[in-house]
């Protein structure tokens, strides 16, 4: 799944409400960093592993039956096929190594393999629409029995080895990424019925910038880059930790705004071929795209789709669900451009973030000395190291405590659907 990771923050933090999900700020994220902690012993993993199961269900409560299996595009998958999915991990990576054990149903490895050639045949992502079969409350009944089965793996302290105990950690944090993309694809299935059905009516996906704005100077110098930490957990696209040399640069503290925004589309920014790279406008071209995803003029006045409902657009609140093509061609128009990965991190002790993913100037490429995960896990990330763009920071659908400075998703330039924003470097 493309969405990668943020440094050195706890492992697991866990609201009670149902839906887990707030705007993060940057104090909450720097709340976390003087913890350290290894999630390796049965008891830690045992009591993540119930929470976090949980929370992927509390996600889905809201919906009606009806909604689980819509995939409106490609790149969205229907809610049911993300609750199987991350059962599916659990069952292919760890269970079936275990003695004795019998797959839940054989025909499901096909159906919920997402993408791992190593574990065999997998459904084309584009046809996951059309799992009317099995159906919701079947998959239910396999994430009990995976959820269980696990449980029971757990229930011996020696039962397990460190690798297998390694491999319930990463599927943890994998499920935390699809309970992300359950949020954003829930949002682009909703958002795309012509009555605009709010998911849940309390979720604040808009919080105001309320702090000054300003620019941020840091130095030119060699920085240090990647995660460090060695008792903390990351992806193997985060490390080795190593130095970069950038030159001076000011970094500005906030993330566009939606205001900010209006003025780009106002003073004609969607028509300037010259603000454009060649792919972003044929792309703007070929899809007729004049304003950022979620937002519709009714009566001259500017609405934007959220999880809450149809509402009026929140001129403070930073802009989102915007491409890296649309991000660069604002840049140009200010000019100025986007911060790369490296700079971002180099920085963030002094930024704002947590709302959005923000678009960087990178491309998504392995670290020097990078070496990938052992076994089907190495196939988590490197696979995707071509032709897309990396991403920093976290958003207000980012499971709390999943964040980290070091943390870097990646997308294809052209997609918005996630909660994407940007700041500007100058």
């Amino acid at each position: 799944m493309p969405n990668g990771g943020l440094g050195e923050i706890i492992f697991f933090s866990f609201p009670s409400a149902i839906l887990p999900f707030e705007a993060t700020s940057r104090q909450t994220h720097i709340a976390f960093t003087s913890r350290h902690q290894i999630m390796l012993n049965a008891r830690e993993l045992r009591e993540a592993f119930v929470q976090i199961r949980s929370q992927s269900e509390a996600i889905c409560a809201p919906l009606k039956t009806e909604d689980y299996g819509v995939q409106p595009v490609t790149h969205v998958s229907p809610p049911k096929w993300h609750l199987g999915h991350t059962s599916w991990f659990f069952e292919q990576l760890l269970l079936k190594t275990l003695p004795d054990y019998r797959p839940f149903d054989a025909r499901f490895g096909f159906l919920f393999n997402s993408y791992y050639q190593s574990a065999g045949a997998h459904l084309s992502r584009a046809k996951r629409g059309d799992l009317s079969r099995p159906t919701v409350s079947e998959i239910y009944a396999y994430r009990d029995a995976i959820t269980r089965a696990v449980l029971g793996a757990l229930s011996d302290e020696s039962g397990l080895s460190e690798a297998q105990k390694t491999i319930i950690e990463v599927g943890l944090h994998h499920e935390q990424q699809h309970q992300e993309l359950l949020l954003t694809d829930i949002k682009y299935i909703l958002g795309h019925n012509p009555l605009f059905p709010a998911y849940h009516g309390e979720f604040c996906e808009n919080p105001a910038q309320e702090s000054p704005q300003r620019w941020v100077e840091i130095p030119a110098g060699i920085y240090e880059i990647g995660h460090g930490a060695p008792d903390t957990f990351c992806y193997d696209n985060e490390r080795p930790r190593h130095r970069v040399f950038h030159e001076a640069f000011a970094i500005s503290s906030h993330l566009i705004r939606n205001d900010e925004y209006l003025e780009f589309m106002q003073a004609g920014g969607y028509g300037e071929p010259l603000l454009w790279h060649a792919e972003g406008w044929d792309w703007r071209a070929q899809n007729q795209i004049d304003a950022p995803l979620y937002w519709h003029q009714i009566d001259g006045q500017w609405f934007q789709y959220t999880l809450a409902g149809l509402a009026e657009l929140r001129a403070e609140a930073p802009v989102t669900h915007i491409s890296y093509y649309e991000a660069a061609a604002f840049a140009q128009w200010k000019g100025m451009r986007l911060p790369t990965e490296f700079e971002w991190e180099s920085a963030q002790a002094e930024l704002d973030w947590g709302s959005r993913w923000e678009w960087s100037e990178s491309a998504y490429l392995p670290y020097p000395g990078f070496v990938e995960a052992p076994g089907a896990l190495g196939e988590y990330n490197r696979k995707f190291m071509v032709n897309q763009k990396v991403l920093r920071g976290a958003s207000v659908a980012t499971p709390a405590g999943h964040g980290r400075v070091s943390y870097r998703n990646y997308f294809h330039p052209p997609l918005r659907w996630q909660f994407t924003g940007f700041r500007l470097v100058k």
